[in-house]
């Protein structure tokens, strides 16, 4: 059983959890996940380690609500206890010998970034933030990536908050400017990334993408989780969750991550409704 130590809600359906964990926080670094189930029953599911501190033995994990499980574990509040949160799985990102860096994170996707972003900025490396948000509502960890980046462009889809347009305007215009990335690194939704390694190929800047599809053991053998990347399969719990963009197959991952949506959205209803009759 692991103890909720801080509850945050973030946005409106967005929740920051600081969860105790001496052994993962040991262990983990960013770009790595751990694998959860709220009650004996519950089903597993990734989240991203989003920060963690060795010396309160503790792991942060930022996650929406958008599924039954999500929707359970939202209802838990400081002082109540997880009952599995296994990890860190996952190859962590590799942030060694990089000089200057463009990190793009768009929606929830930040809460990967940030880390990134953070261990990157403590090595020396110069950090450009890119964050993509709908409104100014949904901004999450503002002061985060202004802490740990040299620029922040924070660009909404309505203009209600920093800038209106897509993060690959900013990145573009960050790149036309004479900024020599030697890599950028794109985390959010599954088109946001596709449409950031369409524009840096045209520039040949390297990029790398965090892959969050289906996934269920995490080990590697039940396949749930595989991709086709540069034409070959690859298993985001094992070979991941960092991908070399350029070679990844979107459309591929966006068919695969919509087979569920239906009986996804059935489940969180059920469960909506479970807590209002309790």
């Amino acid at each position: 059983m692991y103890k909720i130590v801080k509850k945050q809600t973030l946005n409106p359906t967005v929740t920051l959890m600081e969860v105790d964990a001496p052994l993962i926080a040991k262990k983990a670094e960013p770009g790595q996940f751990i694998i959860l189930r709220v009650d004996e029953n519950g089903e597993r599911i990734p989240l991203t380690v989003a920060d963690f501190d060795r010396e309160k033995g503790t792991v942060t994990i930022i996650f929406q609500i958008v599924g039954a499980t999500t929707e359970k574990l939202n209802h838990l509040n400081e002082g109540d206890y997880i009952h599995d949160f296994v990890g860190p799985l996952g190859v962590a990102s590799h942030t060694e010998g990089l000089k200057k860096v463009a990190v793009v994170g768009g929606g929830v996707g930040c809460a990967i970034a940030y880390p990134i972003a953070k261990k990157l900025h403590n090595l020396g490396c110069e950090v450009h933030a890119v964050v993509g948000f709908r409104n100014k509502d949904l901004v999450i960890l503002e002061d985060e990536f202004k802490a740990n980046s040299s620029i922040m462009k924070i660009m909404t889809d309505d203009g209600s908050y920093g800038t209106k347009g897509l993060v690959t305007d900013a990145l573009k215009e960050l790149i036309e400017a004479g900024n020599k990335y030697d890599e950028v690194i794109a985390i959010g939704p599954l088109i946001m990334m596709k449409f950031v390694c369409r524009l840096t190929k045209e520039y040949g800047i390297k990029t790398v993408v965090s892959m969050n599809p289906i996934m269920i053991d995490g080990t590697g053998m039940c396949g749930g989780c595989r991709l086709t990347v540069g034409g070959e399969t690859k298993f985001a719990c094992v070979d991941g969750p960092d991908f070399d963009g350029h070679l990844v197959d979107f459309d591929e991952a966006m068919e695969r991550g919509t087979m569920y949506k239906e009986f996804e959205a059935k489940r969180r209803e059920e469960t909506c409704n479970l807590f209002k009759n309790a």
